[in-house]
Order: C-alpha cells, then sequence, then structure tokens
C-alpha cells in the first residue's frame, strides 16, 4: 500500500498529468474519510451528525431514502448500460475512478444526514456484548484477508489510471482462489453482513439500517455472480459448481 501512494507522488506524473493525480489524491482522501466514519458508525452505532428536526416517523423516512440513494447508486453506476453510456462522455480508463468518486460521496452523504432514533430496542451486555465485538473483530481481519487474498482489488479504480498515464498494459482479470475465496465466492459481502449487525446497541434507525443494507447486499452479490458468470463463463461456472456462493457451508476441497 505505501509503496502505491508512493507511486502517486511521482514528479513525473504529476507534472505531466496533474488533473488526474489530483483526482487520485481525492479519490484516495474522499475514500478514506468515508470508509473510516462507516467503520465507526457500525461499531458504535447510529449517530445524527446533521439534525434535520424531524419527526421520529420522518426521520426514519429520510433514513430510508438517503439508503435508496446510495444503493441506487451503486447498482445503476456498476451495470453495463450506464457504462457504454458513460463511454460518451468519459474515456473507459476513467469510468471505475468516477464510480468510486460518487460512491465515497454517497456513503458520505448517508453519514452526515443520517437520523438517530429515540427508540431502543434492544442493548447487549455481558458475555453478549463480548460476543458481538469479537465478531466485529474478526470480520475486520477477514475483510483484510479477503482483500490480500485478491491482490489486485481495487475499488477506486486508481491502478488502471495510473496504468493509463503510465502508458501500461492492461492486466487481465482472473479468478483468484485463495484465502477466504476457498470458503465462499464473496467473502467480503459475508463480512460486512456480519459487520452490520455486530453492534450491541440496537436502535429502531439502526434495525430499519440493517434489514436494508443486508437486503440490499444479498442481492448485489446475486447480481454480481450473474456477472462474473456472464464474464468468466465455464472457468467460474467450475468455481462456483464447488465453491457457495455466500455462506460457507461446504469443506474447501485440497
Amino acid at each position: 500500500m505505501i509503496g502505491f501512494l508512493n507511486k502517486t507522488l511521482n514528479s513525473e506524473l504529476v507534472k505531466k498529468h496533474p488533473g488526474t493525480m489530483m483526482l487520485i489524491w481525492g479519490l484516495l482522501a474522499l475514500f478514506a474519510v468515508s470508509n473510516v466514519l462507516f467503520a465507526i458508525f457500525l461499531l458504535s452505532g447510529s449517530w445524527t451528525l446533521v439534525d434535520l428536526s424531524l419527526t421520529e416517523r420522518n426521520a426514519l423516512v429520510a433514513d430510508v431514502v438517503l439508503s435508496v440513494i446510495f444503493f441506487l447508486q451503486h447498482s445503476i453506476m456498476v451495470r453495463r448500460g450506464f457504462r457504454n453510456r458513460l463511454a460518451r462522455f468519459v474515456p473507459e480508463p476513467y469510468h471505475q475512478a468516477v464510480y468510486g468518486l460518487i460512491s465515497s460521496a454517497a456513503l458520505l452523504l448517508v453519514l452526515m444526514f443520517w437520523q438517530k432514533s429515540s427508540t431502543l430496542i434492544y442493548t447487549a451486555d455481558g458475555i453478549t456484548y463480548w460476543i458481538l465485538r469479537g465478531m466485529f473483530l474478526i470480520c475486520i481481519v477477514g475483510f483484510a484477508w479477503g482483500v490480500k487474498s485478491l491482490g489486485s482489488f481495487d475499488a477506486l479504480g486508481v491502478k488502471p489510471l495510473m496504468r493509463h498515464i503510465s502508458h501500461r498494459p492492461e492486466k487481465t482479470q482472473r479468478i483468484m482462489v485463495k484465502g477466504p475465496y476457498r470458503w465462499t465466492r464473496h467473502p467480503l459481502y459475508l463480512f460486512m453482513i456480519v459487520l452490520v449487525w455486530s453492534c450491541p446497541v440496537l436502535t429502531l434507525d439502526r434495525l430499519i439500517f440493517n434489514i436494508l443494507w443486508t437486503g440490499w447486499i444479498v442481492i448485489g452479490t446475486v447480481l454480481e455472480d450473474r456477472d462474473l458468470h456472464r464474464e468468466f463463463g465455464n472457468q467460474y461456472l467450475a468455481y462456483s459448481s464447488k465453491v457457495p456462493m455466500l455462506i460457507p457451508y461446504k469443506i474447501p476441497e485440497k
């Protein structure tokens, strides 16, 4: 990671492509801020950073609308038809970066304007509290394990931009079957679902958050799996016949 950051500080690239380098730095900064805040949100429970002074009912409606905006942004922008239309205005190497920039901004919008409910449903204590905290820590480690196993994980599209301005060829994508990917085809989504439910404080707005985001993750998993079948064909079909999509109910083959 440090080596990659050093590459973005290459003085020659900064001089030749100042606009693209500023985009990359902006992407990295916005991604870091939004995702650190999101991790704190998942760990500590919901909050109200900007109080909209709404009634309890309207506050919950606002939370649902914020979530739906985030879901639609992700679901629409990732579709091939949208990318084809985007190509009319934005060069292909910048597509993933545009997606990453808007996704980070959408997540920040959710976190900034989320309205916490005063209705407390459940507070875990004793052994249950520590079990939930342990689950959170295990999933954070598991998430890092999954990212490391991918090797070329790049949610922001920064690496294609760096290859583009450095005039290096695109890398051929291939299926990675390492680490948690031997147990489930989408371990990052599985870890995210557990992270969502591992908070020991459950307010009404947080319950709505958990249900909505879990449903969206499951739907997104199914859609992404379908896209991967189309992209990799028989290779992914063979992989999916051996490894479960989301729940690791089978022991990996050696």
